[in-house]
């Protein structure tokens, strides 16, 4: 599961609390808007802890896979070069997502109020 599948029903929960903020300056926002829970297990920080625990475990497997061929175990050599090379690009990946959501964590922080 993708993501940014989670955005949607994410945004679907923010429109009411938009709709029921008062007037349109900045000024009159309450003081702290309240803590809004995730509908379901597929909030974004679920999906990215998912995200990383895959991750870990495709390193995990790399390794054993590795250390069974180093151990002499019957193991093909392509399936450990392969194995690896999955690890690598799962991870590849998990770091490049890591770059933008901080892109983007800066970017709105660079905004002006």
């Amino acid at each position: 599961m993708s993501p940014l599948s989670a955005i949607p029903a994410y945004a679907s929960n923010l429109l009411p609390q938009i709709e029921r903020l008062p007037g349109n300056g900045v000024s009159e926002l309450p003081a702290a808007m309240p803590n809004v829970a995730p509908a379901d297990s597929n909030s974004f920080s679920s999906l990215l802890g998912k995200m990383v625990a895959d991750v870990n475990a495709q390193q995990q497997t790399s390794n054993q896979s590795i250390n069974a061929l180093q151990s002499g175990q019957n193991v093909p050599l392509h399936q450990a070069v392969i194995s690896m090379e999955e690890a690598n690009v799962s991870f590849q990946l998990m770091v490049e997502v890591r770059n933008r959501l901080l892109e983007s964590y800066q970017e709105i922080m660079r905004m002006q109020v």
